[in-house]
């Protein structure tokens, strides 16, 4: 009967993993005052009339729509960087259970119990 190769669990919580879910709850957060930041200009856009709209308050609101851009940007960044890490862990648990499945056969060619 032919001998399985071991099963090799990749740790569920490496520093990839950890670094990954916490870009992931960043890009949350930037993406809802993102969206917290559109709902906020589109009403003071709606409630100041136009032609109140001038100086300092027109200033506040381009400033505001700039902000909100620049958030978007580096929430798609975090989605990018996010992608990275996420094709990071898988390289490194499919080298990880190549490196156990080269170990077991090593062991097995030179007679030694297979390395824990």
């Amino acid at each position: 009967m032919p001998q399985q190769p071991p099963v090799v669990l990749v740790p569920a919580s490496t520093p990839l993993r950890r670094a990954l879910d916490q870009n992931e709850a960043v890009q949350d957060t930037v993406e809802q005052s993102a969206a917290d930041l559109l709902v906020i200009n589109t009403v003071l856009k709606q409630e100041i009339p136009e032609h109140v709209q001038t100086g300092d308050v027109a200033q506040a609101l381009q400033k505001t729509d700039e902000l909100e851009t620049r958030i978007q940007e580096s929430a798609d960044d975090l989605a990018q960087v996010n992608e990275t890490l996420e094709q990071e862990i898988d390289e490194r648990a499919d080298l990880e259970r190549e490196l156990a499945r080269t170990k077991a056969a090593l062991a097995k060619a030179t007679g030694q119990p297979p390395a824990k």
